[in-house]
């Protein structure tokens, strides 16, 4: 994983207070944590650093998330990405190709198990 910490998270999610709960808890846990707002903003951010996981929001605003999951599939190496969703379809998000759903609103302990889930399949990949 990226650093010395459990691994860096690229928090994506239009609400400042969603990436907030997500940066704190996750820092709590021994993450790194970055974060971002759009898209682009995403993408910065995959560019600036190594990033372990990506969890993000399916709607960003007026944008969807579907080409940054896909993008960071296509990576070498693969990042795995959660999707957060207040869809009430989850399977939206899954067809969309993520690795993994949480559902708003979200248990600390089902973000904590989730990220922690998807680290250490990349780093098992690598």
């Amino acid at each position: 994983m990226a650093g010395g910490s459990r691994g860096t998270v690229l928090v994506v999610d239009d609400e400042a207070s969603i990436r907030l709960l997500c940066r704190v808890n996750l820092e709590l846990d021994g993450h790194k944590v970055l974060e971002a707002s759009t898209v682009a903003e995403a993408r910065a951010r995959l560019e600036e650093a190594p990033i372990d996981v990506v969890l993000l929001d399916l709607r960003l605003g007026g944008e969807t998330s579907h080409e940054l999951i896909a993008e960071c599939a296509a990576r070498s190496p693969r990042i795995p990405v959660a999707v957060v969703t207040g869809s009430t379809d989850p399977s939206s998000a899954e067809h969309a190709g993520a690795d993994a759903v949480l559902p708003k609103p979200f248990a600390l302990d089902e973000l904590a198990a989730t990220v922690e889930a998807l680290a250490a399949e990349a780093a098992a990949a690598r």
